[in-house]
């Protein structure tokens, strides 16, 4: 008999979260920008013009609260 799996919200949503900032990185790197400067900028002004519409890596950012990517980050950062 299987057991049961669980899961938990917090992990799917930082993983969906992860998945989110490496395709906004590669969607503005594909387009010649400095991807990391780029979103630096965007997580401290909120200026979605930061963030390229190329491969909708926009609207896919501007899913998640800016506080929550800088949660999720620092917690990576200094926990991993």
């Amino acid at each position: 008999m299987e057991k049961t799996k669980t899961y938990q919200i917090e992990n799917l949503e930082n993983a969906l979260l992860k998945e989110t900032l490496e395709d906004v990185l590669n969607a503005l790197e594909e387009r010649g920008y400095q991807g990391i400067d780029q979103l630096v900028g965007y997580l401290i002004s909120g200026d979605p013009g930061y963030i390229s519409s190329h491969k909708e890596a926009r609207r896919k950012i501007q899913k998640f609260e800016r506080t929550k990517i800088l949660e999720v980050l620092l917690k990576n950062y200094i926990y991993k």
